[in-house]
């Protein structure tokens, strides 16, 4: 089954994450408490929810020794179970919000830089998905993902 592990948002650029049990997803803005829920730090409309899989994260750890933990990447949904890449250009549901997949995250040099150089060549395709929030709502901690059919 496809789930949300942990939920993250952060109140500024640079600031630490902050985990949440739930969150509320705003329809084209961002969730509650994120800096990208403010139109002034979306560098385009798109810039709204972004989500990793434990997955890759775990994987990072495994093959390179180095620690990454769930919030390092700085994505806001973290998920179990689900191949993020499959949902670029889909509608998925994630508890009672509707989102589009709009494109890959790839790991840029702001990622290595707050952790470490080897996350430049691991994340490639397996960085997250940028995605829009087409229909808001609630979103929790163990809420099942699904594509929308």
């Amino acid at each position: 089954m496809s789930t949300v592990v942990h939920i993250f948002v952060a109140s500024k650029r640079g600031a630490p994450m902050s985990a949440q049990q739930s969150v509320e997803a705003l329809t084209e803005v961002g969730l509650t408490g994120d800096r990208y829920s403010e139109a002034k730090n979306r560098r385009s409309p798109d810039y709204q929810v972004t989500f990793i899989e434990l997955e890759n994260v775990e994987a990072f750890s495994q093959a390179s020794g180095l620690p990454l933990t769930p919030d390092m990447p700085r994505r806001n949904i973290v998920t179990s179970g689900i191949r993020l890449n499959e949902l670029c250009g889909k509608r998925f549901r994630v508890g009672r919000a509707l989102f589009e997949g709009l494109e890959l995250c790839e790991p840029c040099s702001l990622f290595a830089k707050r952790t470490h150089r080897e996350v430049l060549q691991f994340f490639v395709g397996k960085g997250g998905l940028r995605a829009r929030i087409v229909s808001g709502g609630e979103i929790r901690v163990g809420d099942a993902i699904e594509e929308d059919a």
